[in-house]
C-alpha cells in the first residue's frame, strides 16, 4: 500500500506495539500530528518537551517496552536533549521522533532549524536523520531494535517535512540486517566455572547487583543465587528492587550515601561477584581504595564497561538473566557464619546511629519516608523520586520489595526527573499506585506537568519534601565550604495553592503528628495529591563519603 511518511510513522510504530507516545506539537511535526487520529495510539500532551522525554523515560523503565516521544524540530528537538542524556546514562530504552526543515533547507539555517542528530550523537546509543522517504520504515525497525536489545538506550529519527509528506510503497521489514550489532554475547563456560569456583571457595563473598538485572528480569535468578549460597547482597542506586529489600540478605544500597554497613562489606570482602553495574564513582569512591582486598568477577552486557573503571579477575561478558541462570547449578550451598556475623554486627552498630532511633519531635524527612513504607508496604507502590536529598532518603528508608519498584535518575542526576518520569510510570501501569518523592527545588523545574497529569487523570501522590533550599548544594556548603549558603536558599511559592490552581488537591503537613494522617488519606484518595511537608531545613543525608574519598571514609551523624 502507499502510504505518506507521517502514516508510515504511525503504522510502524502500531506495528511495534506502541500504544502511547508523549509529545508536544509544532510546525515541523503538523503532518505527523494530522494523520495520528487515524491510529490506535495515545497521545500525552505534555507542557514541555523535556517532559515528554521523562515520560517517555519512566514509561520504558517501569515497564520494560521501548518508550517514545515527539517534538518539532529547533527548541522543540533541543528541549529533548537532556531527557536524551538521562536515558543514556541508564540504559532506558527511548525512540525521540523529532521534525526537521525541509531536505533542500538542511546546512541553510532556516527557521527552527538544528542539528539535532549532531548535537545528540553523544548521549543516543544510535541516531538518523531520514532524507528518503523509501527508507523511513527500515529505519524505524532499526531504531526499536537498536533501542531494546542488548544494553538500551535512547535513539533518535529526525524526520524533514517533506519526507513526512513523500509518498512511497510501504511494507514493514520483517528483520533487520546490522552485523555489526552483537546485542547478546554469551559468557564463556570455562569462565563460569572460574567464577563459581572463587565464590564458593570465598570466605566473606559478596554480590554487587545493578540495573542490568532489572533490565534482564533476572530478580529470581539472583535470589535463588544468593540464597544457595548465601550470599549478601549490595545494590547500586538503581539496583535496588532487584532482591527485595526486606530479605535478609540485602544490605541495601552502597556508595556514596550508601548504608554504612553495605560499604564495610564491600570494603572487607574477599570475592564480590559486580553484575549488571558500571563501577561509577557514586558507587565505588576512591577506585584505588575501592575492595582493597577483593577478587573481582565483573558480568555486563556491554563490553566497553568491563575493565572501564575497576580490573576484574573475571570478565562475564553476557545478559544478566542468562548468566546467573548458568551459574546457579555451579554454587554450593554455603553458611559463611562468620562472615554474616561481623556483617550484622556492623548492621547493629548503623542501627543504633539510625536518627529514627533518636528523634522523637522535629520534623524530618526520614520519619516520613518511613511511614509512607509502613502504610503501603501490604500494596507495594512504585516509587519515582527526583534528585538530591530527597532521593537518598527515599533509597535508605523505604523498602522496595516491587521489581521495577524504583525509578530514578542515576548516572545524570537530572533535577525534575521525578514528576513527568511518573507521568510515563503510571501510564504504563494504570493499577498501580505511583508515588513521587521531589524536593521543593527540583519540583519546580518540571511542575507545569501536574496539568498534564490532571489532564490524563493520573492519580499521582507527590510527596514535596520542603526545607526551603537546594538541600543537598546546602549540605556540601555546610560540611565542606564553611556553611556559606550562596545561591541555595529558596523562595518558594504557595505549593498548596499552586497544586489546586491545576485541579491538584494540596495538603501542607508542619508536624510529625500529621505525617501518617496524611499519608493513609492521600494513598486512599481516587485522585492525584500534593503533600507539602515543611521539614527541617538543615538536616542531612548521612552517611557520606566525600568526592573521591575512600568508601571506609565516612562521616557519619555528629
Amino acid at each position: 500500500m502507499k502510504l505518506n511518511g507521517a502514516q508510515i510513522v504511525w503504522e510502524s510504530l502500531v506495528r511495534e506495539g506502541v500504544e502511547v507516545v508523549f509529545g508536544f506539537p509544532g510546525g515541523k511535526v503538523v503532518q505527523l500530528y494530522h494523520t495520528l487520529p487515524e491510529y490506535p495510539i495515545r497521545h500525552v500532551l505534555v507542557r514541555h518537551e523535556q517532559a515528554a522525554a521523562h515520560a517517555a523515560d519512566g514509561y520504558a523503565r517501569s515497564t520494560g517496552r521501548v518508550g517514545v516521544c515527539v517534538a518539532t524540530s529547533g527548541p522543540g528537538a533541543t528541549n529533548l536533549v537532556t531527557g536524551l542524556a538521562t536515558a543514556a546514562m541508564d540504559s532506558s530504552p527511548i525512540v525521540a521522533i523529532t521534525g526537521q526543515v525541509g531536505t533542500r533547507d538542511l546546512g541553510k539555517d532556516a527557521f527552527q532549524e538544528t542539528d539535532i542528530t549532531g548535537i545528540t550523537l553523544p548521549i543516543t546509543k544510535h541516531n538518523y536523520l531520514v532524507t528518503d522517504v523509501a527508507d523511513l520504515a527500515m529505519v524505524i525497525r532499526e531504531a526499536f531494535h537498536i533501542a531494546r536489545e542488548g544494553r538500551p538506550g535512547p535513539v533518535l529519527i529526525d524526520l524533514p517535512v517533506n519526507v513526512q509528506n513523500a509518498v512511497t510503497e510501504y511494507e514493514y521489514p520483517d528483520q533487520v540486517y546490522l552485523p555489526g550489532l552483537r546485542p547478546k554475547p554469551e559468557a564463556p563456560t570455562d569462565l563460569l566455572h572460574k567464577a563459581a569456583d572463587m565464590l564458593n571457595q570465598a570466605a566473606r563473598p559478596l554480590i554487587l547487583a545493578g540495573r542490568g538485572v532489572t533490565i534482564s528480569g533476572g530478580q529470581p535468578e539472583l535470589r535463588a543465587l544468593c540464597e544457595k549460597g548465601n550470599f549478601p547482597v549490595v545494590t547500586t542506586l538503581l539496583g535496588k528492587s532487584c532482591v527485595p529489600e526486606t530479605n535478609p540478605l540485602c544490605l541495601g544500597m552502597g556508595g556514596m550515601h550508601g548504608e554504612a554497613y553495605a560499604n564495610r562489606a564491600l570494603q572487607a570482602a574477599d570475592v564480590i561477584f559486580a553484575i549488571g553495574m558500571r563501577f561509577d564513582d557514586r558507587l565505588t569512591g576512591d577506585l584505588k581504595a575501592f575492595a582493597r582486598n577483593a577478587k573481582i568477577i565483573h558480568s555486563d552486557i556491554d563490553r566497553s564497561e568491563i575493565g572501564k573503571n575497576v580490573r576484574p579477575d573475571v570478565a562475564l561478558v553476557g545478559d544478566a538473566k542468562e548468566v546467573l541462570a548458568r551459574l546457579l547449578p555451579l554454587i554450593q550451598p554455603a553458611s559463611h557464619s562468620t562472615w554474616w556475623e561481623t556483617i550484622n554486627g556492623w548492621r547493629e552498630e548503623t542501627a543504633a546511629r539510625d536518627i529514627l532511633n533518636k528523634e522523637q519531635e522535629r520534623l524530618i524527612p526520614q520519619y516520613i519516608i518511613r511511614k509512607m513504607w509502613e502504610i503501603t508496604r501490604d500494596n507495594p507502590p512504585i516509587v519515582v523520586s527526583d534528585v538530591g536529598q530527597n532521593q537518598m532518603w527515599e533509597a535508605q528508608y523505604f523498602f522496595h520489595d516491587r521489581p521495577r519498584g524504583l525509578i530514578s535518575s542515576g548516572g545524570l542526576g537530572t533535577m525534575g526527573f521525578a514528576l513527568p518520569a511518573a507521568l510515563g510510570v503510571q501510564i504504563g501501569n494504570p493499577d498501580a499506585q505511583v508515588w513521587v518523592v521531589v524536593g521543593d527545588g527540583g519540583f519546580q523545574m518540571n511542575m507545569q506537568e501536574m496539568a498534564t497529569m490532571v489532564q490524563e487523570r493520573c492519580p499521582l501522590k507527590i510527596v514535596l519534601l520542603n526545607n526551603g533550599y537546594l538541600g543537598m548544594v546546602r549540605q556540601w556548603q555546610e560540611l565542606f565550604f564553611e556553611r556559606r549558603y550562596s545561591a541555595t536558599q529558596l523562595f518558594n511559592p504557595d505549593f498548596v495553592k499552586l497544586a489546586e490552581a491545576f485541579g491538584v488537591r494540596g495538603v501542607m503537613i508542619t508536624d510529625r503528628e500529621g505525617v501518617e494522617p496524611a499519608l493513609r488519606e492521600a494513598a486512599q484518595y481516587p485522585g492525584p495529591v500534593l503533600l507539602e511537608f515543611i521539614v527541617e531545613a538543615e538536616e542531612n543525608v548521612y552517611p557520606m563519603v566525600s568526592a573521591g574519598a575512600p568508601l571506609d571514609s565516612m562521616i557519619t551523624r555528629p
